[in-house]
């Protein structure tokens, strides 16, 4: 019985960790999130702000963000239109995430450095 309660709880988790990585797969999608920080961004700045980005890609994973809830995507009307991107107070689910994930991403290159 304990060994079958053992493994419902680690399909659980690893249900849980595969949904996490599947909102959050490929690597835009945190630094998009991490530039958001500083405020809304149009699209222009906003692939100018992150290194080796496409437009394709920075329009995938904007989409996708939005689909997710973590995006705004906002249109400006007036002469031209202008679309804004920003953060929603959803988004702020990460920040530990984030703020974890440096930490550690920190630590492993000094680990790598160091060896």
């Amino acid at each position: 019985m304990k060994k079958d309660l053992t493994s419902k709880v680690c399909k659980k988790n690893i249900l849980a960790v595969r949904d996490s990585l599947e909102v959050l797969n490929g690597k835009w999608k945190l630094p998009i999130i991490i530039t958001l920080q500083d405020g809304p961004f149009g699209f222009n700045e906003l692939e100018k702000s992150i290194d080796g980005i496409t437009p394709k890609l920075l329009s995938k994973s904007l989409k996708d963000l939005e689909m997710n809830g973590f995006v705004k995507r906002e249109v400006i009307k007036g002469s031209p239109i202008q679309v804004h991107y920003s953060l929603t107070n959803y988004s702020g689910s990460l920040d530990q995430i984030i703020d974890a994930l440096r930490d550690w991403g920190l630590q492993h290159r000094k680990h790598i450095i160091e060896q």
